[in-house]
């Protein structure tokens, strides 16, 4: 059992020090742990399914980096990439092969891309999606769902989830109202609800874009026919259906949601996995709609470091590993024995919960249930999962910090570990 006043003392020191260093003490609110209570642990190094602290603390991670280290943390074959190309040079801010062997790697796997354009973030990509819609349709307002977060771009900050979920703010200070009045906000899987809103705004909706299995409030998986009549309603409106697949791209299968549900959007946002862990993003889609970006268009969107070298190479050599036979049926084994166990543990122990998973995406939820929207997972105890994230930590598990955000296994995680975590949980919530 980590004791936190003595076992973490380096991490509470160090977290001291960053509070009078930057806002909170932190890069990205989440990690300041304000939702569960406690001080976060600073970490010194990761590895496969582990994480070590300042302390010497070994974890099991769940987290894995928010995502992207869905081979396992610094994985030696991605490690080994990254040493030959930091030979070549860490930034070109200009053309190199790597955008072109990546590009074609993302536009092979994922069914909407026909052209892709690579950004430096998950947060970056949603913004220019966005600018495009609005450019292609020459329409203003967007349809986006409670509870789905696509970056803190001003005009996504309306029913968001994620940190402004688990912070309690319903929007942000500083987001002017003439920028959010082109924002219409409707539950995750209710389609009556987003058919209303086309009716009330015939001919000015540029786009519906959303999370296709949610996971910044919490894992959400869409209702049967949800994706299907989103899919059906945009074209009948001539707007864009937008997938935002940070999260999903690549993790709940190869080619992410749309592969996996059969529902093929006209724009997909992309990030995480894409970049092996180094800061990476993408949108892309249909040719007619991606001739719209600057320079081949009028849409401007640029960056410096966009399709940075490093960060090329990084996803190159995941999308190889993901690559390999078995892979995601290995995911959803895995995933599911933790899954599944959790909910059994709770259970057995007298705790509501409800929760499931797809591939190597989990969540778990301290509420009956059933959880099909944010209103829906915000009838969770958060004082219970606080209680439940302190206990786990405690013991050598990291989970994130937050009831409104979603899990992550990785191929490096073993039954063994599953088991270690079914124990503790088992140990922890006996104790609740």
């Amino acid at each position: 059992m980590v004791n936190t006043t003595t076992r973490t003392a380096k991490s509470a020191e160090i977290f001291a020090a960053a509070q009078n260093l930057m806002p909170g003490g932190v890069n990205s609110p989440v990690r300041a742990f304000k939702s569960v209570g406690g001080q976060p642990i600073v970490f010194d190094r990761v590895q496969g399914a582990y994480i070590w602290d300042v302390d010497g603390n070994q974890y099991i991670d769940y987290v894995g980096t928010w995502g992207p280290a869905i081979c396992g943390h610094a994985h030696p074959e991605v490690i080994k990439a990254l040493h030959t190309a930091l030979e070549k040079g860490t930034s070109f801010g200009a053309p190199s092969v790597q955008e072109n062997i990546l590009a074609e790697m993302v536009i092979a796997a994922v069914p909407s891309m026909e052209m892709v354009r690579f950004v430096n973030s998950g947060t970056e990509a949603c913004m220019a999606v966005l600018r495009l819609m609005r450019a292609f349709t020459g329409r203003d307002k967007i349809i986006k769902f409670e509870g789905c977060y696509h970056g803190h771009a001003d005009m996504f900050l309306v029913k968001a989830g994620s940190g402004v979920a688990t912070l309690g703010l319903p929007d942000s200070p500083g987001v002017p109202k003439s920028v959010t009045s082109n924002t219409l906000t409707a539950p995750f899987n209710d389609l009556e609800a987003v058919k209303a809103l086309f009716a009330e705004n015939p001919n000015a909706i540029a786009g519906v874009i959303l999370e296709p299995v949610v996971g910044n409030a919490g894992f959400i998986a869409p209702t049967p026919g949800f994706l299907e009549g989103l899919r059906e309603l945009t074209h009948e409106h001539r707007a864009l259906l937008v997938f935002d697949e940070v999260m999903t791209g690549f993790r709940i299968a190869y080619g992410g949601a749309q592969e996996k549900f059969g529902i093929t959007p006209d724009l997909t946002t992309l990030g995480k996995i894409i970049g092996g862990g180094l800061p990476v993003g993408a949108y892309g889609g249909r040719r007619d709609i991606m001739s719209m970006v600057a320079p081949a268009g009028p849409m401007y969107q640029a960056g410096t470091l966009s399709g940075n070298p490093l960060a090329m190479t990084a996803g190159i050599k995941t999308l190889e590993l993901l690559q390999k036979p078995g892979t995601y049926e290995e995911l959803d084994r895995i995933t599911k024995k933790l899954a599944d166990g959790l909910l059994q543990v709770a259970k057995d122990t007298g705790h509501a919960a409800c929760g499931g998973q797809i591939s190597g995406m989990f969540g778990m939820f301290f509420t009956a249930g059933p959880v099909h929207n944010y209103e829906d997972a915000k009838t969770s105890d958060l004082t219970k999962f606080s209680r439940f994230h302190r206990g786990m930590l405690e013991r050598g598990i990291y989970l994130a910090p937050s009831q409104f955000e979603a899990g992550f296994t990785s191929l490096a995680h073993t039954d063994a570990d599953i088991d270690k975590t079914l124990t503790v949980a088992r140990d922890v919530l006996s104790s609740m």
